[in-house]
């Protein structure tokens, strides 16, 4: 039956009986750890061009406020996309929004840490909105922000 000839009521038991299916709740929090790695920063500006000297050469890092180099801040961001890509209990899912702060550098040997907590679910569509954040092993929050995905049945 075509989802338009489904009365409202039923499209939101549908919903709700997708998302028990996925076992996604309110309140779920999963994680995924990455060391960045000299190796990484390089790879991650080659693909993305973002060949900024901060990132890849010591020298002229040296020179900036940080002293050292320090990892892209969308390397780091990435670590989100995969926490929600590989450990949400979902694999079917679109992102539908990011938002990003970025609150502190990575530096090469840094473990990052993306959490992801799930603040709402609608009762309306498979959408779900996730805080998100990423801390070092000083626990040191990098970036803080939201993302908002859709489940695909």
């Amino acid at each position: 039956m075509p989802l338009l000839d489904i009365p409202p009521w039923g499209v939101q038991l549908r919903v709700f009986a997708f998302l028990k299916l996925m076992k996604i709740t309110e309140g779920d929090v999963f994680e995924v750890s990455k060391t960045v790695t000299d190796e990484l920063i390089r790879h991650f500006a080659e693909v993305s061009g973002d060949t900024n000297p901060i990132h890849l050469d010591e020298e002229f890092a040296a020179k900036t406020r940080f002293g050292k180099r320090i990892g892209h801040g969308m390397l780091t961001a990435s670590f989100i996309s995969a926490l929600l890509g590989s450990s949400l209990s979902v694999n079917k899912l679109v992102y539908l929004g990011q938002t990003l702060k970025f609150k502190a550098p990575v530096f090469i040997g840094d473990t990052v840490t993306a959490i992801g907590t799930v603040k709402k679910i609608r009762d309306d569509k498979p959408i779900i909105t996730v805080e998100t954040i990423c801390k070092n092993q000083d626990d040191t929050v990098l970036i803080e922000g939201e993302a908002v995905l859709m489940l695909l049945d």
